[in-house]
């Protein structure tokens, strides 16, 4: 009778407008995000579902940054944050300064997955990981 919505999983670009490596992301971001728009819409075995992409150039809080610390994993700590040795340095470095965050930077809250650098192929293996 009544059919419940999924709710959009969210992605989340740390962005610098001044980089050309984040201008290049936030380009591949938008165009992933109306690729699943239109596909959804036309097509229903598509690949990826719409999401909700969020490109901000604040800096996350710094429980976000503990969370993307846990989702990039024990080795992941200085490809979030500049010359992190481990996830305490990392948020030590980060709440010393805010701009040693390194972006761009994405994030998939809802699958539990952050991927750090323009890789383009490993951000979309990111936009195409479902749960």
């Amino acid at each position: 009778m009544f059919g419940f919505r999924k709710t959009l999983d969210i992605i989340t670009l740390f962005h610098k407008a001044s980089s050309p490596a984040s201008v290049r992301v936030s380009n591949l971001l938008k165009q992933a995000s109306t690729s699943a728009q239109t596909n959804a819409v036309n097509d229903a075995s598509a690949r990826r579902d719409p999401f909700e992409l969020n490109i901000t150039e604040d800096a996350p809080t710094l429980d976000q940054v503990e969370t993307i610390l846990q989702y990039v994993g024990q080795n992941g700590a200085s490809q979030v944050v500049k010359g992190a040795r481990d996830d305490k340095d990392a948020l030590r470095k980060f709440k010393e300064n805010k701009e040693n965050l390194l972006r761009p930077l994405t994030v998939d809250w809802s699958n539990g997955k952050a991927i750090a650098g323009d890789n383009e192929s490993e951000i979309l293996k990111l936009l195409n990981a479902q749960k």
